[in-house]
């Protein structure tokens, strides 16, 4: 194999491939990059036997053939090569050949026989969503994706199309916070198994889409899916597991409408968790008539608090939130006002813009 392909090219398809790889691997072949040169285009494939990514950049092939070599040392390589250079990758035996002005490499490397590759046969499922609506989709959900290995079927994003509502649900929740974002139902996606989007899959899309405008092209199985975001084709296996209803932990029947500017009250509870510690993590909302007292004490700092003005017309109380998990929430809020649905210091509590909201997200009270 030898072919000739421009710096910057290499390294944005490099880029997205050898992020799937993982940096520690008892499996040699999989610290590996599949490239397979043909025509005029480069292919490069990584895989992690659960993710894998398919990208093509155009080159110059003088001699088509395939091999594999280590994806973090190649990146590395194009990364400090200079920006505009020609870079000649020319594979024979087991060596290949990187070089690039008067810089040279030769990288060892594996046979492609030995490159495992997932199938990507029957996803019968197929529609298409834009860009920015994926990117919708996995910002309002994804920081509250559990990072706790013995609930596994929560390490990822639930998408499901629940009978009759016309709509496509994403949703995460670590059992602490709970959000969820809703879009009209895709043509194509009637009838879709439930799934669950696993992390990493996820943090991969997502990087894909920092570049991408247009439509994303999606294929999906029960145990399979598949992305097509421009020149990348991202195959991914889903977490094979039950996401719990969710719905039973969405209250209805809460009475005490805060509402409140939320960029105001996350800069306020910001300010107040200056002085707190890894242990008091906790932040005290004290209502009363149209204000709200922050206020956090910490053993080893000491205490702060501050007033924001906010609308409330119900009974005051003080209720304690999880400051890291309420600024996520409010971090996501787009509009100037927020409504905080609560029911008492220990009852879930909720939070969207209005009744209108496409998102809405579910919050636990802490101790304070």
């Amino acid at each position: 194999m030898k072919l000739v392909v421009e710096r910057a090219t290499l390294l944005k398809a490099l880029g997205h491939v050898q992020s799937v790889v993982e940096r520690r691997n008892t499996i040699p072949i999989l610290s590996n990059v599949l490239l397979s040169a043909e025509g005029d285009v480069l292919k490069l494939m990584a895989t992690d036997l659960d993710l894998q990514i398919v990208e093509e950049a155009p080159a110059t092939v003088e001699m088509a053939g395939a091999t594999t070599v280590s994806a973090h040392t190649l990146f590395d390589i194009v990364r400090k090569i200079p920006d505009g250079a020609q870079v000649t990758l020319d594979a024979t035996g087991q060596k290949m050949a990187v070089t690039a002005g008067r810089a040279r490499f030769q990288l060892q490397t594996l046979p492609r026989e030995d490159f495992p590759v997932i199938g990507e046969s029957d996803l019968p499922v197929r529609f298409a969503l834009p860009a920015e609506t994926l990117v919708t989709l996995i910002d309002k959900t994804r920081f509250a994706i559990s990072t706790e290995e013995t609930r596994y079927y929560l390490n990822g994003i639930f998408f499901h199309a629940p009978a009759g509502a016309g709509t496509l649900r994403a949703v995460a929740t670590d059992g602490h916070r709970l959000a969820r974002v809703e879009i009209p139902l895709p043509e194509g996606a009637e009838g879709m198994p439930d799934i669950i989007l696993p992390r990493k899959c996820v943090a991969e899309i997502r990087k894909l889409l920092d570049e991408r405008d247009g439509d994303v092209e999606i294929a999906l199985s029960a145990a399979k899916i598949r992305f097509r975001i421009g020149a990348a084709i991202l195959t991914s296996k889903l977490i094979d597991g039950t996401f719990p209803d969710y719905s039973r932990v969405i209250p209805s029947g809460n009475d005490k409408l805060l509402k409140i500017d939320p960029a105001t009250l996350a800069e306020g509870v910001d300010r107040v968790t200056a002085i707190a510690s890894e242990k008091t993590r906790a932040v005290k909302l004290s209502l009363d008539r149209d204000r709200v007292t922050l206020s956090v004490t910490s053993p080893e700092n000491g205490t702060a608090s501050e007033d924001v003005p906010a609308e409330y017309a119900a009974e005051g109380f003080d209720v304690g939130f999880n400051s890291r998990y309420l600024l996520d929430i409010l971090g996501q809020v787009e509009g100037d006002l927020v409504e905080v649905h609560m029911a008492d210091a220990s009852a879930p509590t909720l939070i969207r813009e209005n009744d209108a909201s496409a998102a809405l997200y579910v919050l636990m009270p802490m101790r304070v």
